[in-house]
């Protein structure tokens, strides 16, 4: 009985020690630490507490703590309402990590819901404790303005302009974009009765290359433009504020009248975007935004629409409106100004021939629409009392008429 008694002494331990090793694991305390890593970093980001965002990049032998600086230099004078990082993924690897967090932010003042975009970091750990060695853009995100350079900020009476800080562009001539914001915005509330917040965003990268890389698409797409808004339509009231992105390789080659339409263009964007949906064609919303562009300026149609003019003349004016392909901005050049031409001019008659309470009703009526079909007819039958048919023949005249 002592031996058994002995024996079953010793395998009690055994079976202790295997229940031991074979059962679960602690968890890995890496992900909460690394949240409340993340925590501190946004924390410094609005507190402009330089030093504490460095600290979330220092780690000894490392060389988080300059990234981290750089990147807090480039991102200071943003105005900020609010920066938040959400942990979504995370993979560890010893002492190193890989993590993917959404980034929810809001630019103070003209933001009414916070923009997300995820981001891509890089870890380590030392002594314990864990840093970021570098944040990115994450896979298939767009670029933020701070990820291209240093970002100068400039505030106008209607607008915030924020642009990379290069040797060739100082405060000045961010200046110079946000006085021309400043008078688009009157501009398009006198032509546009609907509600929006009077207020623009405008962001100036250093480059084509940088255009692009904030929209996420190839700068060859691009090339020429001179300006695009970005933003949700349909009016939900939860998204953030549309950005308006300026090519100022193209930008910068133009006049003062040219700069001046351009923003008023994109301005337009901005304060139709609630009334714009997936059943707006872009001939309208393009037309419309070029006809508030040039409402007022005394611009002919002869002056404002050379491609369509030289078409006339050859008697190769278009037999239809222009489809939302021919928009594409990787097409034809010219057949592309003769879309935004022969838009500006749809515009423009409904304006003369019916009446700019008239346009602007119309616009809405389109845009109500959840689907394509249907609702350019239906609009045109039920504000201007025609149909597509008439209208097309009539767009024709009046081209015939003001580029003969």
């Amino acid at each position: 009985m002592a031996g058994r008694g002995r024996g079953s002494w010793v395998l009690g331990i055994c079976v202790a020690l295997l229940v031991g090793c074979g059962g679960p694991s602690a968890p890995d305390a890496a992900p909460g630490d690394v949240r409340r890593l993340l925590d501190r970093r946004a924390e410094a980001v609005l507190d402009r507490d330089a030093d504490a965002f460095r600290a979330t990049g220092r780690a000894a032998g490392g060389t988080g703590a300059s990234e981290a600086g750089e990147a807090y230099d480039n991102l200071r004078e943003v105005p900020l309402q609010s920066w938040q990082y959400r942990l979504t993924a995370f993979r560890r690897n010893g002492a190193r990590a890989t993590a993917t967090a959404d980034l929810r932010y809001r630019i103070k003042g003209y933001d009414s819901e916070p923009l997300v975009t995820s981001r891509s970091l890089t870890l380590e750990e030392r002594d314990g404790r864990w840093y970021v060695a570098s944040e990115r853009p994450a896979k298939k995100a767009t670029q933020q303005l701070w990820d291209q350079g240093p970002v100068t900020s400039v505030r106008g009476a209607h607008s915030l302009v924020l642009g990379i800080r290069r040797g060739d562009r100082d405060e000045t001539t961010l200046r110079e974009y946000a006085e021309l914001a400043d008078r688009a915005v009157p501009l398009v509330r006198d032509a546009w009765r609907g509600k929006w917040p009077e207020r623009v965003v405008v962001m100036v990268p250093g480059s084509l290359d940088g255009m692009a890389g904030l929209l996420g698409a190839p700068a060859s797409g691009y090339r020429g433009i001179a300006a695009v808004t970005t933003g949700e339509t349909g009016g939900s009231g939860e998204a953030p504020a549309d950005r308006i992105i300026v090519n100022p390789e193209a930008y910068g080659v133009l006049g003062d009248f040219g700069k001046q339409v351009v923003l008023t263009h994109e301005a337009t964007h901005v304060a139709t975007r609630a009334r714009t949906s997936p059943a707006t064609p872009l001939w309208l919303s393009e037309g419309f935004a070029d006809w508030v562009g040039y409402r007022g300026t005394g611009r002919t149609a002869t002056q404002a629409a050379p491609e369509l003019r030289r078409a006339a003349q050859r008697e190769q004016l278009p037999g239809t409106l222009p489809d939302d392909d021919a928009f594409g901005f990787s097409g034809d050049a010219g057949k592309l100004a003769q879309a935004y031409e022969g838009s500006w001019l749809a515009c423009r008659m409904i304006a003369d021939q019916w009446g700019e309470k008239e346009l602007t009703e119309f616009y809405e009526a389109v845009g109500a629409h959840k689907k394509r079909p249907g609702a350019l007819e239906d609009a045109l039958r039920e504000v201007l009392d025609t149909t597509p048919e008439e209208f097309t023949a009539r767009w024709r005249t009046y081209l015939r008429a003001e580029l003969g």
